[in-house]
């Protein structure tokens, strides 16, 4: 059995890599990356952090892995699909993937605490050569709710296993307003809570922006968290919670999962431009972050991990001692080092999102 705690992250966007990277991540990070040298379509080439024989070392053994496929309308400068009937079929395509890498052995999903709560025994209990070939269990959640055609289709989600949602994504969506966008929620977005709540979905509050965000938690009063999300006052961007926000995730018994993308970790990062090495970023400035969010709530049981790695960047994007997901690790030093206790820290890798899941997952 592994002395190294169980990691449960809250968000990874494992579907989108599979369908849209086109990267087979059951291969090791290395062949990964060794199969995209002489790729120059996107940033993150060969800068990839993350692949289930990683996760497994990492001990990533329970995670929240997306769906994800925006409607970007006539003249929008986002990228996205042109209908919501082809993000609709991608979402399915990421579907299908799932269920394929289910059939191979290498994931199982999880639809109720009962799955979450066996198959996370079986990991601890596993040896590190068991542990080596154990599936990773996923919980299924959909970012951004554009490919969502009808309640009809959320039902049908619903049904294999969709378990929270996060309504919108960048910009303007059809439910609402998103990260770098104003404005409420649409009509059609109060009715999709409403919807949700019904069906026993969770909210998830990220890229919310600040008045689709307070709209939401007006008119939703299911369970809701924040799977990856950073503090507006150590990153200034509307993309990250501020303190009143974080105050009342707080009061409606939310966790909230700190992402790793350097964006969302500092001040005055640089879309594109800006680099780890110049703001000497190393993975303990989360622990700032963590910090922000135990003072504002008077303890450290609302704070996980929803990392966010291989979304849409890689290693050109990340503290600079982040190569692979498996580094995750290496927090608990300095978790430690600022009086956090064990209890604490299996807390945050783990033990929050599950309590969470314990009391809300229908």
């Amino acid at each position: 059995m592994s002395e190294l705690p169980l990691i449960f992250d809250a968000h990874l966007d494992l579907s989108m890599n599979a369908m849209e990277w086109n990267r087979d991540i059951r291969l090791p990070l290395v062949e990964i990356r060794r199969r995209e040298l002489n790729l120059r379509d996107l940033p993150d080439r060969t800068r990839n952090t993350v692949c289930l024989p990683e996760m497994r070392r990492a001990r990533i053994g329970v995670c929240v892995a997306t769906q994800i496929a925006r409607y970007s309308a006539r003249f929008s400068s986002l990228p996205g699909w042109r209908s919501p009937e082809q993000a609709w079929a991608q979402t399915q395509g990421q579907l299908a993937w799932y269920r394929a890498m289910e059939e191979c052995g290498e994931l199982v999903q999880l639809r109720t605490w009962a799955d979450v709560s066996a198959h996370a025994a079986h990991w601890r209990s596993a040896t590190a050569e068991e542990m080596a070939k154990l599936p990773i269990g996923y919980l299924l959640s959909l970012e951004g709710a554009d490919s969502i055609l009808s309640w009809r289709h959320l039902e049908k989600s619903r049904a294999d296993g969709l378990i929270a949602i996060g309504p919108v994504h960048y910009g303007p969506g059809l439910y609402g307003h998103g990260t770098d966008d104003e404005g409420p929620l649409t009509a059609k977005g109060r009715e999709l809570l409403k919807e949700m709540e019904r069906l026993g979905i969770i909210l998830d509050v990220t890229h919310l922006c600040d008045e689709s965000f307070w709209d939401a938690l007006g008119h939703y009063h299911g369970p809701l968290w924040a799977s990856h999300h950073n503090c507006r006052a150590l990153a200034d961007w509307n993309r990250q919670l501020a303190d009143d926000q974080i105050k009342a995730l707080i009061e409606r018994g939310a966790v909230i999962g700190m992402a790793f993308d350097a964006i969302m970790m500092v001040h005055n990062w640089t879309h594109k431009r800006s680099t780890p090495q110049e703001f000497g970023l190393k993975m303990e400035k989360i622990c700032e972050h963590v910090d922000h969010i135990c003072q504002i709530a008077g303890n450290a049981r609302h704070v996980g991990i929803g990392t966010d790695l291989d979304g849409g960047y890689g290693t050109e994007q990340t503290p600079m001692d982040l190569n692979s997901i498996a580094d995750l690790h290496s927090l608990a030093a300095p978790l430690a080092a600022r009086g956090y206790s064990k209890a604490d820290i299996d807390g945050i890798f783990h033990g929050n999102f599950f309590r969470f899941l314990e009391k809300n997952l229908r």
